[in-house]
């Protein structure tokens, strides 16, 4: 593919020079960890959505954040695999479809923890007040907000690089960022560095809050066993998942923008993979051992089918009793 063109309607992921041989062991390793991030997510959305005891605001909020999480993933993982067996080429529309989606996922992820954050904070800190400010109406006004500002965020970002021209079609990722596609413009459009600068300082203003938020729980929940009790079995899941998450994150950022060209090819696509691999996957398993009642609907259902196992071949015996 020629360089120093204007009008490009591929891109090549140069991040995907494996071998053969290293391309089907990761196309195994990488189905496999995805089958488990979907897995693990939709088993937690499906509890929550059956079990009427966990329609609470607290419940409902983890739930977004895992339909977020499947939400990311299939803009990476399917493309991702696909790649692995075939030629590492994207076209234009796709390049941005998948920068729009991983990037406003991304964005979601930080809109969702701060509402969590602040469902925390009403619950410990004003308990008198929580059931009669957390209805159903501001709940899902609230969601609607989580879901629609990150898409907006994105949308104005991806917006102000259409229509420009691009001098190259190499991009050094296994996946489009439209960063990566702004280094490639002819003259970096300033639209864009505005808007990207402005979700940055927005979103990490998000992490600002939540990180407040959790310092002024912890002072709170100090002096009381009760309150100590309670940020143990529903706070401490929300700081592990935003540290986890935000550290993440906060490596690709800074690696993306600031790193040194002589590192690995393999430490790039780790660093780029991290927040698509680590948080996705484990956040299922904190939130499920962590918060009571998911664990206990988890091991309601294990003990249930353990039962009606056991039955069948008594009620097979008995059965064959009367028959007799």
């Amino acid at each position: 593919m020629m360089e120093n063109v204007s009008v490009v309607t591929l891109f090549n992921l140069s991040g995907l020079n494996f071998t053969l041989e290293k391309r089907l062991i990761l196309f195994l390793l990488t189905l496999l960890w995805y089958l488990m991030i979907l897995l693990g997510n939709v088993a937690l959305i499906v509890a929550i959505i059956v079990d009427k005891n966990l329609h609470e605001p607290m419940y409902i909020f983890l739930c977004n954040l895992c339909i977020n999480a499947l939400y990311g993933t299939v803009g990476f993982y399917p493309k991702f695999l696909l790649d692995l067996l075939s030629s590492h080429v994207i076209s234009y529309a796709g390049c941005m479809l998948q920068g729009f989606v991983i990037h406003s996922s991304v964005c979601g992820d930080f809109s969702i923890l701060a509402l969590m954050a602040y469902d925390r904070y009403l619950a410990i800190c004003q308990p008198l007040v929580y059931h009669s400010f957390m209805t159903k109406q501001r709940v899902s006004i609230f969601v609607l907000f989580c879901w629609l500002l990150p898409l907006y965020c994105m949308f104005m970002n991806t917006a102000t690089l259409l229509g420009s021209r691009l001098c190259g079609s190499n991009i050094h990722r296994i996946y489009c960022v439209n960063w990566m596609i702004a280094t490639l413009a002819c003259s970096p459009p300033k639209a864009n560095t505005a808007v990207a600068y402005f979700n940055i300082l927005f979103y990490f203003g998000h992490f600002v809050f939540i990180f407040w938020s959790y310092m002024y729980l912890i002072r709170t929940c100090i002096s009381s066993r009760e309150n100590r009790g309670k940020f143990m079995q529903t706070c401490l899941p929300h700081l592990i998942t935003l540290i986890t998450f935000t550290t993440t994150v906060l490596l690709d950022l800074l690696y993306m923008r600031f790193g040194s060209p002589d590192l690995s090819q393999d430490l790039n696509n780790f660093m780029a993979m991290e927040f698509l691999i680590i948080p996705p996957a484990v956040n299922p398993l904190i939130y499920g051992y962590k918060l009571t009642k998911i664990r206990n609907k988890f091991l309601n259902l294990g003990h249930i089918k353990r039962r009606d196992a056991k039955c069948q071949p008594m009620n097979f015996h008995i059965n064959s009793e009367l028959s007799n």
